[in-house]
């Protein structure tokens, strides 16, 4: 675990559209294009070894907030390609480009104040309701045509399940970007069961029976 004296205030920044990384959680990546292959090597060769996580809005615009991970696996394909695993430590808020057009990846100021919690201990969600939240989420895994280790997850602690059920299921980009930017893990399972509940009656404002 890092502390905050410890963040860089400039790191490099991946824009991928639906790739969702929170504090400790883990996201593993295969990256193939040339200039995230560079970006990977050279994060190597820094002391944080952080990589921030951003939703892209446009092409050239990026969310406010993203999360950083520390490269923590890697493992390299015969034909070049690296696969990697990064271990999320906090959210940032997004600042100043320090890259120019040239850079073959984009680095950014980032500011770290506002997430203090993110580096702190595991949290909890003392409001979760777990077997109303199993019933929901089998009905929408079942909608999805998505398939689950049910006993892992009836197991798994408050924080665990829901970042790792955020991560995971397939939501539009902005929908993840709202996860990612929850205040707490209670407001992120909130924010989780409106988004299934949503997907559950085909998008519309019907409540669901």
């Amino acid at each position: 675990m890092m502390n905050a004296i410890e963040l860089p205030q400039v790191i490099p920044v991946f824009p991928l559209p639906g790739a969702l990384l929170l504090p400790r959680a883990r996201l593993p990546l295969h990256i193939f294009e040339p200039r995230y292959l560079q970006m990977i090597e050279e994060c190597m060769a820094t002391p944080a070894r952080l990589i921030g996580m951003v939703q892209p809005v446009t092409d050239t615009r990026l969310s406010a907030i993203g999360c950083a991970g520390r490269l923590t696996g890697f493992s390299e394909t015969e034909d070049g390609r690296y696969m990697i695993t990064l271990s999320g430590v906090s959210r940032f808020r997004v600042g100043e480009e320090v890259t120019g057009p040239a850079a073959p990846y984009r680095t950014f100021a980032v500011n770290w104040d506002s997430f203090a919690a993110d580096m702190g201990r595991t949290e909890h969600d003392p409001s979760l309701d777990r077997d109303g939240f199993m019933r929901l989420l089998c009905r929408y895994f079942e909608n999805e045509g998505l398939e689950a280790d049910w006993d892992s997850l009836g197991e798994a602690d408050d924080e665990l399940l829901i970042n790792s059920l955020s991560m995971l299921a397939p939501f539009e980009p902005e929908d993840k970007q709202a996860l990612l930017e929850a205040p707490s893990l209670s407001t992120r399972r909130e924010t989780l069961v409106t988004l299934m509940e949503f997907a559950l009656h085909g998008g519309t404002n019907q409540e669901i029976m």
